[in-house]
């Protein structure tokens, strides 16, 4: 009886965990929030890498997961993040990662990649030809759902170029202290990128940040 009771119990386990993270998602691990340089020095450091000087090198698990968490992630409580966010609303930005194995979307509350597809989209989102050079394309995306709530179109725009705008500091800041390459780009394709990612004609692409080694 005990050992049908446990097995029960872990099938039910199991079938949980499979809801909130599918099978194809990736858990990203625990971000690094402590040690490293200081804000001043990351201040030095902070600069956008030249095209050219993406190369091969592969950005692990870790990395992404503090970079990620540094753009948009949870640092205090359940409605505290890493920028500021009109109305104490929750992010109104998505970001998508782009890269070899596929597209993902960056979900803050689980702290996991939600993947979107299997197809490497990096050579098709900008003008750029060295873009599929980098390890990872991250996607910025106004999210019109959480955006509906101001009920302005010009403050929504405004509030998610803003949100744009803390995000890639961030990321340039978090780049500069693991010694990541990092790139802002603007010259997206704007069509193509919400064509790959299925986007709801309101979503809007905002930019790109290339990240590599």
């Amino acid at each position: 009886m005990f050992r049908l009771i446990q097995k029960l119990f872990t099938i039910l386990f199991i079938s949980l965990t499979s809801i909130t993270v599918a099978k194809a998602d990736i858990q990203l691990p625990t971000p690094q929030m402590e040690n490293g340089i200081g804000i001043f020095t990351a201040l030095k450091k902070r600069a956008s890498t030249p095209g050219g000087a993406f190369g091969i090198g592969n950005i692990s698990d870790q990395e992404l997961s503090t970079v990620l968490w540094a753009a948009s992630g949870l640092n205090r409580g359940e409605k505290g993040w890493t920028i500021p966010i009109a109305s104490g609303q929750p992010p109104y930005v998505k970001i998508y990662v782009a890269g070899q194995n596929g597209v993902y979307l960056y979900n803050w509350r689980g702290h996991y990649l939600q993947q979107i597809s299997q197809e490497d989209i990096r050579s098709d989102i900008a003008q750029q030809s060295f873009v599929r050079r980098a390890a990872y394309s991250l996607i910025f995306i106004s999210d019109s759902l959480a955006l509906n709530q101001f009920n302005d179109d010009e403050k929504a725009h405004d509030f998610s170029q803003i949100a744009v705008g803390a995000m890639s500091q961030n990321i340039y800041l978090t780049a500069a202290a693991l010694k990541l390459n990092v790139r802002y780009i603007h010259s997206i394709k704007k069509e193509s990128i919400s064509e790959e990612l299925n986007l709801v004609e309101k979503d809007k692409p905002i930019g790109i940040m290339l990240l590599g080694k």
